[in-house]
């Protein structure tokens, strides 16, 4: 058990591009404890179980599961993968503004030369 959940504490804390250090304070301990911890060296997150679910914001079962890789690693592609989406929607925006621009400035040469 110590080993999955030290699995998922890592998978979790990489996903939150958390450092070992940052969710050692999170949690009030040391990082070499943390450490342990990830390796399934150590029971001590029974103690922190709470602190832990909270900080990743996970429900208990999520931190025992072993497929919690999986899940997490698909998450974030899929956020990844909205973010890229987001970014070439607004691009896309602005070219059709451009464009817009542009034949509101070919209109009115045309005018012009009439």
């Amino acid at each position: 058990m110590n080993k999955i959940v030290g699995d998922n504490l890592k998978v979790l804390r990489k996903s939150k591009n958390m450092s070992q250090e940052e969710a050692a304070d999170h949690l009030q301990i040391s990082q070499s404890a943390y450490a342990r911890m990830e390796r399934g060296e150590s029971t001590s997150w029974t103690i922190h179980f709470s602190k832990i679910c909270k900080m990743f914001a996970i429900t208990p079962e999520e931190l025992i599961r072993k497929e919690v890789g999986d899940a997490v690693y698909e998450s974030l592609i899929n956020k990844r993968e909205n973010k890229a989406l987001s970014s070439y929607r607004k691009i896309i925006k602005q070219y059709e503004l451009q464009i817009e621009d542009l034949k509101a400035i070919i209109r009115h040469l045309n005018k012009g030369t009439n």
